[in-house]
């Protein structure tokens, strides 16, 4: 069979059902699943494995070293081929820096629809995601491909990092600062963009915040006043901040007004662009959330919006906040704030929102 015609190409976001990392199970319908998976001997090196829903699991190797291991993939966010190829890249990495590692080398996952695409748009995908391990200094050492109904790409990405450098999302403390360090509305913009209502700036500033490595992760864990990290993605900024507090068994405080957003979200969300997965998100875990009074629906959704790629969330000391927010800046975050705090040890962890 011959290659479709590229100009006869259907756009990337049509052949996908949800994309980025909208595309993950509902938190509640994903809980039901996992209940139920019989438990596993677990080694004594295996540092993290899927206790508190972390970034990855990590294994440790020796004194010096500890492997981390991590794979994500979606359906397209974006109908450019080689976008597409970035944003998955650079957000299957971030689990990496997100448990305070470095990345060593990456596995690519392959599922195309090869009797839609032609050759020349997969392969402008593929080098998408080899544009950004090349950024990340790592080679991708093989992967796998298969004939799919819809196209889906990602990475398994592999680190190294200091077993006493390993950061938790489940290690926050009472009195800790909490920090972020990429703007939240995403989700947003990718509905925007899926209704053709997106501007060009909007998708420049999409393309920017998703397509940017988050490198500050193994600094930050370097900092002993650093107690837990994460990155958020596919549950949004409320889903991540909930598995840091029940993780850690306490109370957090989330200042709202404080939460960098993406220029223009808030309007785009107040004109009904919002994702599906935003809904579900706050339909499994809503119970665990207060809101202020009057609490506008646009900010709900950001609230809730699911972040692809999106920014290192941090708990820290006090003390160590302005080297934090310091090392952001020097990782080009210019956009990294407090954006709350850890409150109280809590037998049943809540988000609070003010």
């Amino acid at each position: 069979m011959n290659a479709p015609d590229k100009l006869a190409e259907p756009r990337l976001t049509s052949l996908s059902h949800g994309g980025g990392c909208g595309c993950k199970i509902a938190p509640g319908v994903l809980s039901e699943i996992l209940k139920g998976t019989a438990s596993m001997p677990i080694p004594k090196e295996l540092l993290v494995g899927i206790e508190t829903a972390d970034d990855a699991a990590v294994y440790q190797l020796n004194d010096e070293q500890a492997l981390i291991a991590t794979t994500d993939f979606f359906m397209p966010i974006v109908d450019d081929p080689l976008d597409f190829g970035r944003i998955a890249a650079t957000n299957a990495i971030s689990d990496v820096y997100a448990m305070g590692g470095r990345p060593i080398m990456a596995l690519a996952l392959v599922a195309m629809p090869i009797a839609v695409l032609s050759t020349q748009t997969i392969g402008r995908i593929l080098e998408g995601g080899a544009s950004v391990c090349r950024a990340a200094g790592i080679p991708i050492a093989g992967g796998h491909t298969i004939d799919s109904v819809e196209a889906i790409y990602g990475l398994v990405a592999l680190g190294l990092v200091h077993p006493r450098h390993v950061k938790r999302n489940a290690d926050a403390r009472p009195g800790d600062v909490l920090v972020l360090g990429k703007p939240v509305g995403v989700g947003v913009m990718s509905a925007a963009l899926k209704k053709g209502e997106l501007g060009d700036a909007g998708y420049a500033q999409m393309i920017a915040t998703t397509t940017k490595l988050n490198t500050p992760g193994p600094d930050l864990a370097a900092l002993p006043g650093v107690h837990a990290l994460t990155d958020v993605t596919g549950f949004g900024l409320a889903g991540h901040a909930l598995e840091m507090a029940r993780g850690a068994r306490c109370d957090v405080q989330l200042d709202w007004s404080a939460v960098p957003l993406m220029t223009g979200a808030r309007q785009l969300a107040s004109q009904g662009f919002v994702t599906g997965a935003s809904g579900r998100n706050w339909g499994g875990y809503g119970s665990d959330v207060t809101l202020p009074s009057a609490f506008a629906a646009e900010d709900q959704a950001l609230l809730t919006d699911p972040q692809t790629s999106g920014g290192l969330l941090v708990s820290c000391a006090p003390a160590a906040l302005d080297e934090v927010l310091a090392i952001f800046r020097r990782h080009g975050f210019e956009q990294a704030a407090v954006v709350g705090s850890i409150t109280k040890a809590s037998d049943a962890p809540r988000l609070l929102v003010n």
